[in-house]
């Protein structure tokens, strides 16, 4: 084919793809943004989830004042691992954002 005349297609697959690469960092620019974006909707969850656990400590302490000291630390433990996994959202969100 290229020794009967054809046009070379090589120079015009060379030329798309000069085209394509600024058009295709675009797209990997906005598909890290959308990836960040939907991480950080863990944080909301988080908020929630901590929420929850001291509305639920205030309603148990309203219960049994008695079990003051043990509702609580149950209270903080679920802070704790619902803190974390806010963070480990945010985190994720930092690593698409800036390690990819």
């Amino acid at each position: 084919a290229l020794l009967s005349g054809a046009p070379n297609t090589c120079t015009q697959i060379v030329l798309r793809g000069f085209q394509t690469s600024a058009v295709s960092r675009d797209i990997d620019t906005a598909a890290k943004f959308i990836g960040a974006g939907a991480a950080t909707v863990g944080v909301a969850g988080s908020g929630a989830g901590i929420g929850t656990v001291f509305g639920s400590l205030i309603i148990g302490y309203a219960r049994n004042p008695s079990l003051k000291q043990q509702l609580f630390s149950y209270a903080i433990l679920g802070f704790a691992l619902s803190e974390a996994m806010g963070l480990f959202c945010l985190m994720v969100a930092f690593l698409i954002l800036f390690a990819m």
